[in-house]
């Protein structure tokens, strides 16, 4: 459950997440408005949730920020802890059946503790 004071709006937080994914992959401003057609000052406007995509935009932004339709819209990082963890816990439960997959798992789990 979310606490209404804790959610922002469907264009700030889109902007945001366009944001984070433009700057993890290493593009400006201005690389990300020309691979997808629009001005600088337009795509500012939707990182900062003042303006909003249109689809035409929004496809053409997945594709430049080689992302999808799920990760760009994905809001995992708005639910509680216990509730992450508690299905985490019972994901592993599955997983431990699976030695490939539980290897996998391990892999990741001690690659993120070196972090």
């Amino acid at each position: 459950m979310y606490i209404v004071g804790e959610l922002m709006g469907v264009k700030e937080e889109l902007g945001k997440k366009i944001k984070r994914m433009r700057i993890n992959r290493g593009l400006t401003q201005e690389q990300l408005s020309e691979a997808v057609d629009i001005s600088q000052r337009t795509l500012s406007g939707i990182e900062i949730g003042e303006n909003f995509v249109t689809a035409e935009t929004l496809d053409k932004l997945i594709k430049a920020l080689n992302t999808t339709t799920e990760e760009l819209f994905a809001t995992n990082h708005l639910r509680h802890t216990e509730e992450i963890v508690e299905e985490i816990t019972s994901d592993l439960k599955i997983i431990s059946q699976n030695p490939t997959k539980l290897d996998i798992l391990y892999n990741v789990t001690k690659s993120l503790m070196r972090e």
